[in-house]
């Protein structure tokens, strides 16, 4: 078996990677994991376009590259938090910086009954045991390069609780800055959420930036509800032109659970996130509506995967996708109805707009079925906006660039309809519209 080649990617990270400085290095359980998936990734390297998962990624630009660890000075650094505010969302708020977090830019007092939420260096030296599962899970398939480094080097991130039966009122923000530096940094956030039995939370999770720069950033995430748990959940990505945002998502639902999930691309150079849902209680349901809308030579790749593992479960995932000039949008939309899972009900489409003969858009769904009395559905298309629809706003006096700008935003549009929060859909439907072609 051949060695993996030893890419200045690879290189930069091995060579920063100081586990003894990490917070939690006196924790022997997580030293031991840490230290176990540094290793894997060492002996693994990235991967290529070999590997099934990654295969529409190609990963060669990144591998030529080379990454600082941690910025000191994103500790201090002048940040004018107005500018990442958002309508409708006032409620606690958990600010990084560059991967630091920033006590000064959050908002953590006089929390919620029932919430906890801290950062996961503090939460390391209060309650470190209760993080155990979460921070010492595997991962073996050949594609996990990321997670295995995120599991090494991360830090912090986010720890979150809602106690059974509490019904928490006011959205949370979490929000994760890029900011100008001397260097490119990478830096690894590990995000640990739990909804106990009943209870509601809706949050913001937001990926922004300031200035030019191209940094790059893995974020891992355990999302746990607990029976009859609801969360509505907002991702809005924003991230630098030059920046790299590798996320893996991973959702543990239980009887009666609900997830409503929106997700907005914008930015960013190269994007990725790996979003798995699995419904494990009986009458769990996971509902997801996303949209990304890319121009110059950005590359956004979803890889969506829900697996019905219980009776009466049910999913419907809508996904719109905007490719203009020279850039790449990927899109793998995987069902899996397990044994079992009698009468489940599981919808996907993938509709996606090309606006440039340079541009590009892979879609493909998947769909498996091992149960019965199943109701299930899939889709997708890769298209051109509607010369018909094109021709009679034309007729109507609509000068044609207009019109194409009108057909594209009701197009994207479409997915945003069943925000909850009225001034954060209006506000993320703005962006949305800034970043689709207007000419």
């Amino acid at each position: 078996m051949s060695q993996p080649v030893r890419t200045p990617f690879v290189e930069s990270l091995l060579a920063s990677a100081a586990l003894e400085r990490l917070p939690g290095s006196d924790i022997a359980w997580l030293n031991a994991a840490r230290r176990e998936n540094l290793a894997a990734f060492e002996a693994e390297g990235l991967p290529d376009t070999r590997v099934e998962a990654w295969k529409y990624t190609a990963l060669r630009a990144l591998g030529q590259r080379s990454f600082a660890h941690g910025d000191e000075q994103a500790a201090t650094r002048a940040v004018d938090l107005a500018a990442f505010l958002l309508p409708g969302i006032d409620g606690p708020r958990l600010v990084f910086v560059n991967g630091v977090f920033r006590a000064d830019l959050s908002s953590l007092s006089d929390l919620p009954a029932g919430l906890t939420l801290l950062p996961l260096s503090q939460a390391l030296r209060s309650d470190a045991e209760s993080l155990r599962f979460a921070l010492t899970r595997h991962y073996r398939e050949a594609g996990d390069a990321f997670a295995r480094l995120n599991a090494a080097l991360a830090g912090d991130g986010v720890v979150l609780r809602v106690a059974a039966g509490m019904k928490i009122a006011q959205p949370l923000h979490l929000l994760f800055i890029g900011a100008t530096a001397e260097a490119d940094y990478g830096w690894h956030l590990r995000h640990v959420i739990e909804l106990g039995e009943g209870a509601e939370l809706s949050m913001v999770e937001h990926h922004a930036s300031v200035g030019e720069q191209g940094h790059m950033a893995t974020l891992v995430g355990d999302i746990v509800l607990r029976d009859g748990a609801s969360l509505k959940h907002t991702l809005l990505q924003d991230a630098a032109e030059g920046g790299s945002l590798i996320r893996r998502s991973s959702l543990h639902l239980g009887a009666k659970a609900q997830v409503m999930l929106h997700v907005l691309e914008l930015g960013g150079a190269l994007v990725r996130h790996d979003l798995h849902a699995e419904l494990v209680g009986d009458g769990a349901r996971f509902d997801s509506r996303g949209v990304f809308a890319l121009h110059g030579r950005q590359h956004v790749d979803t890889q969506l995967a829900i697996r019905h593992q219980a009776l009466n479960t049910a999913s419907e995932s809508v996904w719109r996708g905007v490719a203009n000039q020279r850039s790449r949008g990927v899109f793998r939309g995987a069902i899996v109805v397990a044994e079992g899972a009698d009468g489940s009900d599981a919808s996907l489409s993938s509709k996606n707009l090309l606006l440039s003969g340079q541009a590009e858009i892979d879609t493909k769904p998947e769909l498996e079925i091992y149960a019965d009395e199943v109701k299930a559905a899939h889709g997708a298309t890769v298209g051109q906006l509607d010369e018909r629809a094109l021709f009679y706003l034309r007729s109507r006096g609509i000068p044609q660039a207009e019109a194409r700008a009108l057909l594209t935003a009701a197009f994207c549009r479409a997915v945003l309809e069943s925000m909850p929060n009225d001034a954060l859909r209006e506000h993320v439907s703005g962006l949305l519209l800034a970043h689709l072609p207007n000419e």
